[in-house]
């Protein structure tokens, strides 16, 4: 079985402006984080950026790493994330697929590498990282998993599950045939907070830079 990872990258973001380069306090561009970490995955066969522009090749520093060029048309605001992947699985064969985005620097090499056993040997057809929240939530003007009148712990509350949108792993098929990157059997792979932040905003990068400086994560 053939497991492709790959890290799609557009450099015209909307919210942050080229935040996938944004160089951070030790020197590396954002993307490079995850990068290093796919590179550590022993079930992993290749590793791929999936960019329509040559620039991010400067932060590609291993040549275990491979740069395929995409279409520009995929940078498009309206393209959805499953024609970009539907593309790339017509541009790189592989039998299981690995997602990793680069606005989610601290996913981990363990967090990886259950999901992928998870699709090839456990039965199921898809995984995903998620962050595990017992919190109190609202809806509409009321709570949506508790009582007033009967307010438990938050460690007693019903868990829910968030996807952190950092890691999807799935079979040739489900993209292919279905379109999708979660089927109907999919893995659970929950992440902690510190590898469950992604960076949509100028904040957020701030966050993982901090996180980085204090050596909360190497």
């Amino acid at each position: 079985m053939k497991v492709v990872a790959f890290v799609p990258l557009k450099l015209n973001n909307e919210r942050l402006p080229g935040k996938n380069t944004k160089i951070l306090h030790d020197g590396r561009a954002l993307m490079e984080c995850v990068l290093e970490t796919l590179e550590q995955a022993a079930l992993i066969d290749e590793v791929y950026v999936y960019c329509s522009s040559d620039e991010v090749l400067k932060y590609i520093s291993s040549d275990e790493v491979r740069f395929l060029r995409r279409d520009a048309r995929l940078d498009g605001a309206s393209i959805k994330i499953n024609e970009v992947l539907s593309s790339f699985a017509r541009d790189v064969y592989a039998d299981i697929y690995v997602l990793v985005h680069a606005t989610a620097p601290f996913i981990s090499v363990s967090s990886i590498e259950r999901g992928v056993e998870a699709v090839l040997e456990g039965g199921y057809d898809s995984a995903l990282s998620v962050l595990r929240l017992q919190e109190f939530f609202w809806r509409e003007g009321r709570p949506l998993n508790y009582d007033l009148e009967n307010i438990p712990r938050t460690q007693d509350l019903e868990p829910f599950f968030v996807e952190t949108t950092g890691l999807y792993i799935y079979g040739r098929s489900l993209i292919v045939d279905a379109g999708r990157r979660i089927g109907s059997a999919p893995f659970l792979v929950e992440v902690n907070k510190i590898e469950a932040l992604d960076v949509n905003d100028p904040i957020d990068f701030e966050i993982v830079d901090a996180v980085l400086s204090r050596g909360l994560v190497r």
